[in-house]
């Protein structure tokens, strides 16, 4: 043990401390020098969270992550106590990514009043696509995300653009709220089949991880279908089709494409395409960057 707290490391590898409160992460924060980077997860770590942390290693001079499964963006018929909690595997994942502090506190003491009054409004963007099909969820995201950022101080954080939605509306909320951080979004990460990681996909059979393929099969006949000069509507239609709805066994939630900044109206030049699907009782979401002809 340290004054901060417990020490993680191997004989030659990395020291990474891990913390369980405000207080710890306070002293150990207090002394960190530099630029400091903050990776966000709720656990279950894998090769995604592992390339975020090595993007922070590379644009920051110390590296803080923060494990917490936070109840706000749950709503009652989700996963919240299902939700994979594997703190020693996630431990040597960020030693090897070279993370300085771990920060991975109890719902007490992030929210040490319960659950709290006053939490961070979204806008209408919050309440559209993934706030459409999960009423409140961004209200709980952005919450926790500010207050892990007043907590750890960071000059950086950086977000996985798996979740494009979220690292949009982060984006915007540290805009809008003069937080001084910049948003750095990560590209994602994918299997060999293309399928795009994710803590959920343990929660697939193998079945259903074929199943699962679909989407990404979406987001690929899109990109070719734009690659190939054709429009939005064709875009979208040749997405549909590949994604096999009622035909792919995984049961479609939306599937959309937008600008870059998720804003509504006609889409030209730089685009995302987004996808949300049921797989058996998994919910899985994707997306993918294209480009339209501005002519087409």
């Amino acid at each position: 043990m340290t004054a901060g707290g417990t020490r993680v490391s191997s004989e030659v590898d990395h020291v990474t401390e891990l913390l369980h409160t405000r207080a710890e992460l306070a002293r150990a924060r207090a002394v960190l020098t530099g630029t400091v980077g903050v990776v966000m997860t709720m656990g279950a770590l894998h090769e995604g969270h592992e390339t975020l942390l090595r993007a922070a290693r590379e644009r920051a001079d110390h590296v803080i992550v923060t494990i917490f499964v936070n109840p706000l963006q749950f709503g009652p018929n989700e996963d919240f106590d299902r939700y994979p909690r594997t703190l020693e595997a996630d431990l040597e994942v960020c030693r090897r990514a070279g993370a300085d502090l771990v920060f991975a506190p109890s719902v007490a003491d992030m929210y040490p009043g319960g659950e709290p009054a006053v939490r961070v409004n979204p806008g209408p963007l919050g309440e559209d696509l993934e706030g459409l099909s999960r009423p409140g969820f961004f209200h709980g995201v952005l919450t926790v995300v500010l207050k892990l950022l007043q907590l750890t101080r960071a000059d950086l954080t950086f977000f996985g653009e798996k979740d494009y939605q979220q690292v949009t509306l982060v984006r915007r909320m540290c805009r809008d709220l003069d937080i001084p951080v910049e948003v750095v979004g990560v590209p994602t990460v994918r299997e060999p089949d293309g399928l795009a990681l994710s803590s959920r996909n343990r929660y697939l059979s193998g079945a259903e991880r074929q199943v699962a393929l679909s989407l990404s099969r979406a987001l690929r006949a899109g990109a070719e279908a734009a690659e190939a000069g054709r429009d939005a509507a064709a875009v979208l239609t040749a997405a549909h089709v590949a994604f096999g709805a009622g035909q792919s066994g995984a049961r479609l939630d939306y599937l959309v494409l937008t600008d870059p900044d998720l804003e509504p109206g006609p889409v030209r030049g730089p685009a995302r395409l987004l996808v949300a699907a049921w797989v058996g009782g998994t919910r899985l979401i994707d997306n993918a960057p294209l480009r339209l002809d501005p002519s087409s």
